[in-house]
C-alpha cells in the first residue's frame, strides 16, 4: 500500500482525501482523538484536540516511515469505554481482516455524540472496475491490479449499513477522485476536467468516499455544567385570621324608642 501511494494515481488520491481530512475535522472540538492506520497521511494535522495519537497495526509500524504512539491490534485498543471524542479510519476498515471487530471497537471507545470519519476506496467507480477486470486477467495468467492487493473493498451503502447497526449517525458523506484509471500523470492531468463534472453527473461513481458520522446513545441526555444556582424562595409565615374572634364580636343594636 505504501508504495502504491508514491505512484501518480496515489498522490491524486492522498491530496483529495487530505483536503477532505482537514475540512472534516478542523471543527470537531473535545480532548482525545485518534487516527488508525495510513501513516503516510496526517488526517488529524488541522484538529486542535490538545491530545492526538497514532495508532498502526505491527505490519504498518515495520516500515519506519512514521513513528507511531500506539501499536496495537484495531479489534482490541488500549483504550476505556467512552473515552475518545474522534476517531479517523483511513482505509482501516479495507486494509482489515476483520472490520466489523474494528469498528465495534471504534463504538466502544466513542464517548457518546463523538465523531467517526471514514474514508474507503469505492469498488463502484472506474478504478474498481479496472481492478475487478484486472483480477480476471490475473487468473488467466496476464496483467496486473491496478490498486494495492491489499484487503477487500467494500461498498458505500454496505459501510453505512454496519453504521446503523451500531447506532452511529451519518452526517455527511461525499465522492471524490473521478478521473479514470490512469497510470501516468500525464493522462490523469488531462482528464483532471472529470472530477468537477463528475461531482455533478454521476457523484456515487467517484474512486474513493467519505463519511462523517457520530454516534448516537438513545435515552442518554447531555447535561451543562451548572453555572448559576436557582434562587431559593424565603418562606415566611402567613397570619391567618381567627374566626372565633369575628365571631364573638358584640353585634350592633339599634335604639328604638
Amino acid at each position: 500500500m505504501q508504495q502504491w501511494f508514491e505512484t501518480p494515481p496515489g498522490r491524486y488520491l492522498l491530496a483529495w482525501e487530505k483536503a477532505e481530512f482537514d475540512q472534516a475535522v478542523g471543527d470537531i472540538f473535545g480532548y482525545h482523538a485518534l487516527q488508525m492506520g495510513l501513516p503516510e497521511l496526517d488526517a488529524l494535522e488541522t484538529n486542535r484536540m490538545p491530545h492526538k495519537w497514532l495508532a498502526l497495526r505491527e505490519a504498518e509500524a515495520a516500515t519506519g516511515l512514521v513513528k507511531p504512539d500506539l501499536v496495537t491490534d484495531f479489534g482490541a485498543l488500549p483504550f476505556e469505554e467512552n473515552s475518545l471524542d474522534l476517531v479517523v479510519l483511513p482505509h482501516s476498515l479495507e486494509l482489515n481482516l476483520d472490520p466489523h471487530t474494528t469498528l465495534r471497537e471504534v463504538e466502544r471507545v466513542l464517548v457518546p455524540e463523538g465523531k467517526l470519519v471514514i474514508c474507503c476506496l469505492n469498488p463502484a467507480s472506474l478504478w474498481g472496475l479496472r481492478q475487478r477486470r484486472a483480477h480476471v486477467y490475473r487468473r488467466l495468467g496476464f496483467g496486473e491490479l491496478y490498486l494495492p492487493d491489499a484487503g477487500e473493498f467494500i461498498g458505500y451503502w454496505r459501510v453505512r449499513d454496519w453504521l446503523r447497526l451500531l447506532s452511529f449517525e451519518v452526517e455527511t458523506s461525499s465522492f471524490g477522485c473521478y478521473r479514470p484509471a490512469f497510470g501516468s500523470e500525464k493522462w490523469l492531468e488531462r482528464f483532471s476536467w472529470m472530477d468537477a463534472v463528475g461531482e455533478r453527473s454521476w457523484p456515487i461513481f467517484g474512486a474513493a468516499y467519505f463519511i462523517v458520522a457520530v454516534k448516537r446513545v438513545r435515552g442518554i441526555k447531555l447535561i451543562g455544567p451548572a453555572w448559576k444556582t436557582a434562587k431559593r424562595l424565603a418562606r415566611a409565615p402567613v397570619p391567618v385570621a381567627n374566626r372565633s374572634q369575628r365571631e364573638a364580636a358584640p353585634e350592633a343594636t339599634s335604639i328604638t324608642e
